[in-house]
C-alpha cells in the first residue's frame, strides 16, 4: 500500500466517523461528550497551573467531575439554541450573523452562566445565601469575559460552520474559557483551597 493510498484510506474512515458522530441521529450525544470531556480538561489545566503556583497541594477529581457535569448542562442549552436560533434567523449574510451575535451574547450567554452555576451550587449542595453571594461576586466576571471573548468567536460560527458543527467549535474556543472559568468559580483564600478534596 502506497503513502497516498493508505493516506487516503484514513481519511475515508475518518470522515464516516466524523459522519456519523455529527449525523441528526447523534448530534445531541456528541455534543454532550463534547461539553462534558472539555469542561473536565478545562478545569484539569487550571487545577494543574493552581498546583504549579502554590494554591492548590493536589488535583481533586471531585472539583473535575462537578465542572465536567457543568459543561454537561451548558451543552445541553447550546445543543438546543443552535438549532433554535437558526431556526428563527436562518441565513449568513453580515446582518443575519450580527444579529444573532447580538441575541446570543444577551440571551445565551446570561443562560449558560446561570446553567453554570445553579449546577455546581447543586452539586456542591451550596445553602441559597452562600448561592447568591456567589452569584453577586463571580458572575457579572464571567459575562465580562463573555463579551471579550464570544462575539468574534461567533461571528466565525455563525458565519462560516453550519448548525452540527456549532457546538464542536463552541467547545474548542471554550476550552481556554473554561480554564477562566473554573478558575472565576473556585477563586477562595488559599486556605480554603488547600483542604478541598
Amino acid at each position: 500500500m502506497t503513502l497516498t493510498r493508505g493516506l487516503g484510506v484514513f481519511v475515508s474512515k475518518v470522515n464516516k466517523v466524523k459522519d456519523k458522530l455529527f449525523s441528526t441521529k447523534n448530534l445531541f450525544y456528541t455534543n454532550i461528550a463534547i461539553s462534558i470531556s472539555l469542561s473536565g480538561v478545562g478545569d484539569t489545566l487550571e487545577q494543574h497551573y493552581e498546583i504549579l503556583q502554590g494554591d492548590w497541594e493536589k488535583w481533586s477529581p471531585t472539583r473535575t467531575r462537578h465542572m465536567a457535569i457543568s459543561g454537561m448542562s451548558v451543552g445541553i442549552v447550546c445543543h438546543h439554541w443552535y438549532k433554535y436560533l437558526d431556526r428563527k434567523m436562518p441565513g449568513r449574510s453580515i446582518g443575519i450573523v450580527l444579529k444573532k451575535v447580538f441575541v446570543d451574547q444577551m440571551v445565551c450567554s446570561p443562560l449558560c452562566i446561570a446553567m453554570f452555576f445553579v449546577t455546581l451550587g447543586i452539586l456542591e449542595r451550596t445553602t441559597w445565601p452562600e448561592f447568591k453571594q456567589e452569584i453577586k461576586d463571580k458572575a457579572y466576571r464571567l459575562y465580562v469575559a463573555e463579551w471579550i471573548v464570544w462575539p468574534p468567536a461567533q461571528i466565525f460560527n455563525f458565519y462560516f460552520l453550519p448548525t452540527r458543527f456549532r457546538v464542536l467549535y463552541d467547545n474548542t474556543i471554550s476550552l481556554g474559557y473554561d480554564v477562566y472559568t473554573s478558575q472565576v468559580k473556585h477563586d477562595k483564600p488559599k486556605a480554603e483551597l488547600k483542604n478541598v478534596p
